[in-house]
């Protein structure tokens, strides 16, 4: 085909192709022209091209006019004896695979038009090859599904090189498909399985593609709710697992464990963690398999630790997980850093409910006080405000802690024997200490902090305080709530010595010419 200059008349020459195409078989060399306007490089005439190309293969899918079958050499058949039917359905599937190449090719343009546009045709050819397969049914109501085309698709999307959040956030839409769905979790994890095998060091790029697409999909709640296919049947079969909610359950499984077993990067590890207890282990068959990627991230410390605990938290409470050094891992988080990372509200309130327990022995709950005492003499104000009710709050469900507070006939202490350098909460000797970090506290610049700390000299109430309001507060929270408070009286009282004159003397020479207005 001789180059064409200008979107209009491209269009118009596609366009007749097209036409003449479809209308007679003699003009099937036609079809090497429009497949060459997808080689341009002009963005409007690769839109064209592919455009024609979508309306030309959609047309003869339809048809049923592409060979049906295990795809023959085009050069066998040519050469062979077979009728010219049969020659020109092999020779037009082949023209059919070379235009579906070229759209994955195209899935890499630098215009994201163009990405897009290539990548709804392809979704375009997957539901027409579902109604219309290109395979024959091994027996009488086989599921077909052209599951070739779709996973062809998936590994065009899940990059090495290239990061494709924005076109993985298009073909979010089509997960919404139960089939879709299911097909994409199969086919994503044998891409995943093929790159970690294939590649020494996998790069950055295709485990962000990968995870952006993992966390596009979500599984219904119920088996009633697959119903939503997107290749049309005209019935569906209880014998196809794609019909089954188990079977999403199962896929869905296997696709996140083939994904977390591979030694992924540490920012990847935080953000699934962020997703694991509503996102992930609701939806698995088997949630207990999550725990050896659970506890090597409990295990790895710092901010990883504290997301950990969510999963955890879940496995142990809802599926009997036994982690004998659970309470001493937590224990040590409890650093000076705690009150400033990202995720402090969710430790806290996770924190919360595990030692919410009247059956944990008083010395693990008095090293858990008493550390939380001393972190809080450098603690902000914002975290204060939670720690000293926290701190309250395990005092009240733990009566045999309140020899921290008071201790009748207690022998004087030199020393605190208590050692914040122990890592086991066992031998810290917490409970021979008293919590005289919540005295010094009383002195505190922030009169709220203050009073906060002073509640402990009272009878402690038998209702908790509830930490919830603020384990989220801030620093510029605090400073406007001040600002916001009602203003005190015009004059502020001031503890001074009144002047006794200009100089500080009574009978200074000064003080007979001038005097203080």
């Amino acid at each position: 085909m001789e180059r064409v200059f200008g979107p209009g008349v491209a269009r118009r020459t596609l366009g007749r192709l097209l036409e003449a195409v479809l209308a007679s078989r003699a003009e099937a060399n036609a079809v090497f022209d429009i497949l060459a306007v997808l080689q341009s490089e002009d963005q409007e005439e690769i839109q064209d091209a592919v455009r024609a190309c979508s309306r030309l293969f959609g047309a003869l899918l339809e048809r049923g006019e592409l060979f049906v079958g295990q795809l023959p050499p085009e050069e066998t058949v040519m050469a062979g004896s077979q009728g010219a039917t049969r020659k020109y359905k092999v020779w037009m599937r082949h023209r059919y695979q070379s235009c579906c190449n070229r759209l994955m090719e195209l899935l890499a343009h630098p215009s994201f038009q163009v990405k897009e546009l290539a990548l709804s045709t392809l979704m375009k050819f997957v539901q027409l090859e579902g109604a219309h397969p290109l395979e024959k049914p091994k027996w009488e109501g086989n599921y077909l599904f052209p599951r070739q085309l779709f996973k062809s698709v998936v590994d065009s999307l899940l990059s090495l090189e290239e990061d494709r959040s924005l076109l993985l956030s298009q073909f979010r839409e089509y997960l919404e498909h139960d089939d879709i769905r299911y097909h994409t979790m199969q086919a994503a994890s044998d891409t995943v399985a093929r790159v970690a095998n294939g590649h020494p060091e996998v790069p950055l790029t295709f485990w962000n593609n990968v995870f952006t697409l993992l966390c596009a999909v979500s599984l219904p709640r119920q088996e009633s709710d697959i119903s939503n296919f997107y290749v049309k049947h005209a019935v569906l079969s209880d014998k196809w697992k794609v019909t089954h909610l188990k079977e999403h359950r199962r896929a869905f499984q296997l696709m996140w464990l083939g994904f977390l077993k591979h030694k992924l990067p540490l920012s990847l590890c935080k953000k699934v963690l962020v997703i694991m207890h509503d996102s992930i282990l609701p939806h698995l068959a088997q949630p207990s398999l999550m725990i050896d990627f659970l506890t090597r991230a409990y295990d790895i410390g710092g901010a990883v630790s504290l997301l950990a605990l969510n999963g955890l938290f879940i496995l142990i409470h809802k599926h009997n997980l036994e982690y004998p050094e659970f309470y001493r891992k937590l224990y040590g988080l409890l650093d000076p850093s705690v009150f400033h990372v990202k995720y402090r509200a969710r430790f806290f309130h996770l924190a919360d409910l595990f030692l919410s327990s009247s059956h944990l022995p008083a010395y693990l709950v008095a090293a858990f006080t008493k550390r939380l005492s001393r972190l809080a003499l450098t603690a902000p104000p914002e975290a204060l405000f939670m720690v000293l009710p926290f701190i309250c709050n395990l005092l009240r469900r733990h009566p045999a802690c309140r020899v921290l507070v008071h201790r009748p006939r207690g022998p004087e202490l030199d020393v605190d024997p208590y050692d914040p350098n122990e890592e086991d909460p066992a031998k810290s000797r917490a409970l021979e200490s008293s919590l005289w970090e919540i005295q010094a506290l009383q002195q505190h610049y922030h009169p709220e902090v203050s009073k906060a700390a002073s509640v402990i000299n009272q009878v402690l109430s038998v209702p908790e305080v509830s930490i919830a309001p603020f384990l989220e507060l801030t620093a510029f929270e605090i400073f406007e709530r001040d600002l916001k408070k009602k203003k005190g009286p015009e004059t502020v009282p001031l503890e001074f010595i009144p002047a006794r004159g200009l100089l500080g003397q009574r009978d200074d020479l000064c003080n007979q010419h001038f005097t203080l207005s």
